[in-house]
């Protein structure tokens, strides 16, 4: 009995995962999408930094809150009152909380808000915690 080699019918491989992923390279955002806040969030300098992308929204219109370890970004974008052919911009309200590192100050923030970034800046405790040997109680 022969056996036939089959050839690939793509010439290039990785079309077909292309074609597999093509419904959500172009799928439309979800409203939860459209609700989140972006960051990216770093050490710097010795202190904890998260970057907000919130392009043409009002610093008035911006609330930044820290409560039990949680930092909240929340902002809304409110819609101009104009007759409109088309509107490709999100309107509403955004927010996006992040967990603060165990050592962050939170008596420590500064936040600054320049070309559409909010940048947050929290210092960090030097002074570690050490560690706790515990004492195991064993019962028979």
């Amino acid at each position: 009995m022969t056996t036939i080699a089959r050839r690939q019918r793509f010439s290039f491989p990785d079309l077909p995962d292309w074609f597999e992923a093509f419904p959500t390279r172009f799928a439309m955002p979800t409203m939860s999408d459209l609700s989140t806040v972006r960051i990216e969030d770093y050490i710097e300098n010795g202190r904890y930094a998260i970057r907000a992308e919130l392009p043409g929204i009002d610093p008035a219109d911006i609330d930044v809150v820290i409560d039990d370890g949680i930092l909240t970004v929340k902002a809304e974008r409110t819609e101009r009152e104009v007759d409109k052919n088309r509107s490709e911009i999100r309107y509403g309200s955004m927010s996006r909380s992040v967990a603060l590192p165990a050592d962050a100050n939170e008596d420590d923030i500064q936040a600054d808000y320049t070309n559409g970034m909010l940048t947050i800046s929290v210092g960090l405790r030097e002074e570690k915690a050490e560690a706790k040997h515990i004492e195991i109680k064993h019962t028979t």
